[in-house]
């Protein structure tokens, strides 16, 4: 289906179900920025729209550990209600070392940790799936990740920076001199560890800020979020939003702004 015929259709992922974020374990601070939960509602399925961020997560759902890479635009899964899924949100520069994986070959897929090849997938799934409860997988789950973290790879620093570029508004390629790299180099290094160049990286990390800013600002004018975020003008906001989610600004606003069910 076009993207022109969901819009405004579609539910955003936070919007569906109950979306909670927890701290990573001080050991794994360094590989992961979040641990996360998502608990589906039950009843009839919805449209689910899992908006792009610039992150790769590693995720426990349906008895499987899977892989969701990086998105360009938003995906829209089968999602089974009343399924509960974990994940672990990879830190910038972690990702492709730990999984020992370009995230350029994981763009846009959710793919079995075990089609990639990682000599724990059986055991740790073996382990999770005796869990009786999500709390209970969600603690596991941390465990287990600490004890592979002990052989994983170290994140890459340039990769960090990159990112935080990206995500304070600041284009990457003003960090050039400072990463001792050519424009050729940079491009490899954000499509080896982010799945695209950084021009995309900056496209999505604004969009994330619009996306902050609905939360927290639910009455500010669309000119002003415009502003705010990082677009050039409303119009400009409209299409980015539009491609990248599916969604009217107007309609993100007041999703993000909806009184969650009790």
């Amino acid at each position: 289906m076009a993207p022109e015929r969901r819009k405004d259709t579609a539910l955003l992922a936070a919007r569906a179900g109950r979306y909670r974020e927890y701290a990573p374990p001080p050991a794994l601070r360094r590989h992961f920025s979040r641990f996360w939960s998502h608990a589906l509602h039950g009843g009839p399925p919805a449209q689910v729209a899992i908006v792009p961020d610039g992150y790769c997560d590693l995720l426990w759902v349906d008895g499987r550990l899977v892989v969701a890479g990086p998105d360009r635009t938003a995906a829209f899964p089968v999602l089974r209600q009343g399924t509960t899924v974990i994940g672990a949100r990879f830190a910038p520069g972690a990702a492709a070392p730990w999984l020992k994986t370009p995230l350029s070959a994981l763009v846009g897929c959710s793919v079995p940790l075990a089609d990639i090849g990682w000599k724990d997938t059986a055991e740790f799934e073996a382990r999770l799936v005796d869990c009786p409860d999500s709390s209970d997988a969600m603690a596991l789950f941390g465990r287990l990740l600490e004890e592979a973290a002990r052989d994983a790879d170290e994140p890459a620093r340039d990769a960090a920076v990159i990112f935080a570029a990206a995500d304070s508004g600041r284009p990457a390629s003003g960090l050039l001199g400072r990463l001792g790299m050519s424009e050729r180099q940079l491009r490899r290094r954000c499509h080896h560890h982010f799945g695209y160049g950084a021009k995309t990286l900056e496209r999505i990390r604004r969009f994330q800020r619009f996306l902050e800013l609905c939360r927290k600002s639910g009455t500010m004018p669309l000119a002003r979020l415009a502003l705010e975020a990082g677009f050039a003008d409303q119009a400009h906001m409209t299409r980015e939003v539009g491609e990248l989610s599916s969604l009217t600004p107007a309609a993100v606003l007041g999703q993000l702004n909806m009184p969650r069910p009790a």
